[in-house]
This record gives structure tokens, C-alpha cells and sequence, in this order.
């Protein structure tokens, strides 16, 4: 039996402090979204600014990220690269670079998942998110 690390609530908040300073320090309006191991919410936070889809788009890829233990833009990839059965899998909708797992001790304990600017930028902003963890 293993033992895993779990997010606590200061732990998400630091993540979205985080990702919030990457975003505001660029001018992107943005949705940051962070989620547990089992891609359930555990924050969501919407820039003043950001169009209302990324409020639906940003948990998609954190729950991907998570869920899928990857980047979503691995899956984005994948897809682009001709593997268009993959849009099939159950449960992972947010299939664009922007989630970005959060992975301690080789285990994904949650991810974070930004929507709002071009896909580079929203995983800039998720990157600097899991960041601030300094696992």
C-alpha cells in the first residue's frame, strides 16, 4: 500500500496566487481552474475580462491533466498528429494544452488548467501555478 500526498487548501491557494501574478504580470485575462488527483474542483477563478468559456474550458483540461497523469498538450498533439479516436475517451474534454498535472513523488495528486489566451500562454500560466508548489 502506498501513501500519497494530497492538495490542501493552502497548497491551492498558493497555486492560484501563482498563476494569477503569471497572468496579471502579462496583461491575460484568464480562468485558472485546479482540481484534485480525481479531477474534482477544488478552486476556480475567473480574471476580470476573461470570456465566460473559459469557465467551462479551464476545469476540462485540469481534469484531463489530471486524470490522464500528462500535459494536455500531449493529447492535443496526439490528436493533431491523425489519433482522432482518442476524442472519444470518456471524461477527458479538455483535450488543448493549457492543463498542466500537479506530481509529487512520482504520483499526480491534482492539476491545474487555464484557459483564455493562445494554448503556449495558458500553460505559461498553469506551469507558473504548479510552480509555486516547488516540488
Amino acid at each position: 500500500m502506498k501513501t500519497q500526498a494530497t492538495l490542501e487548501l493552502s497548497d491551492v491557494k498558493r497555486m492560484a496566487a501563482a498563476a494569477e501574478a503569471e497572468a496579471v504580470k502579462n496583461g491575460w485575462a484568464v480562468t485558472i481552474a485546479i482540481v484534485d488527483a480525481g479531477g474534482h474542483p477544488l478552486w476556480l477563478q475567473r480574471l476580470d475580462g476573461c470570456a465566460p468559456m473559459s469557465a467551462y474550458i479551464a476545469p476540462a483540461k485540469a481534469r484531463s491533466a489530471a486524470l490522464g497523469r500528462r500535459e494536455t498538450k500531449n493529447f492535443e498533439e496526439m490528436i493533431n498528429n491523425g489519433r482522432t479516436a482518442f476524442l472519444s475517451v470518456p471524461q477527458l474534454d479538455g483535450l488543448m494544452e493549457g492543463g498542466v498535472p500537479v506530481v509529487k513523488d512520482g504520483q499526480c495528486i491534482g492539476a491545474v488548467g487555464v484557459s483564455g489566451v493562445k494554448a503556449p500562454q495558458d500553460a505559461q500560466v498553469a506551469h507558473a501555478g504548479v510552480a509555486a508548489l516547488g516540488l
